[in-house]
């Protein structure tokens, strides 16, 4: 779907997520204590697979499986806010693109790591002339993440209630990216 090349990653793939041949990668992804911020870790594999059916069957909400030299390294949600509970919680924009990232895997060992993915991710983003501005929500007990989007240049937003938690609002606008 689509492929980039970073010197230090190598080769990066993202591909539509198949609810059932990706199945064990992310049950074993999601199932870490580490992932306990994506609230998935309770669920069966026939859960999951189920869980992300539905999502492949959305046209507001998509799922990708991002590869490293063909070793999967990250899980990669889309959706439209409008179609989800965070566009209750802000003023949708046209294009607004909401993102979750999961980092699964890193491969091979490399310097900046999620510096470099997340500069292709973003990359992969605004590829679409569409997107705007990319709207992330990461928990706020995620101190981790809440980090990593001031470092990726999101701007902060306000702190949101969501049913599942609360929540760093932040945008990063087509404009404020930089292109790798």
């Amino acid at each position: 779907m689509h492929t980039a090349h970073d010197p230090a990653l190598g080769t990066i793939e993202v591909f539509v997520l198949d609810p059932d041949a990706h199945l064990d990668v992310i049950h074993a992804w999601v199932t870490q204590p580490r992932a306990r911020f994506w609230g998935l870790g309770e669920l069966s594999r026939q859960e999951l697979r189920d869980l992300y059916a539905y999502v492949d069957g959305l046209e507001t909400h998509h799922a990708f499986l991002v590869f490293r030299d063909g070793t999967p390294v990250v899980l990669l949600q889309t959706y439209e806010p409008e179609h989800d509970p965070i566009g209750e919680c802000y003023i949708v924009e046209p294009g607004d693109v909401g993102l979750h990232v999961f980092i699964g895997d890193r491969g091979a060992p490399i310097d900046a790591f999620t510096t470099r993915i997340s500069r292709v991710l973003g990359d992969f983003l605004f590829a679409s002339p569409g997107a705007q501005r990319i709207v992330i929500e990461p928990d706020v007990d995620n101190e981790a993440a809440v980090q990593r989007m001031v470092r990726t240049g999101f701007e902060p937003g306000p702190i949101i209630d969501l049913p599942t938690k609360r929540g760093q609002l932040a945008f990063l606008s087509r404009e404020r990216w930089s292109p790798s």
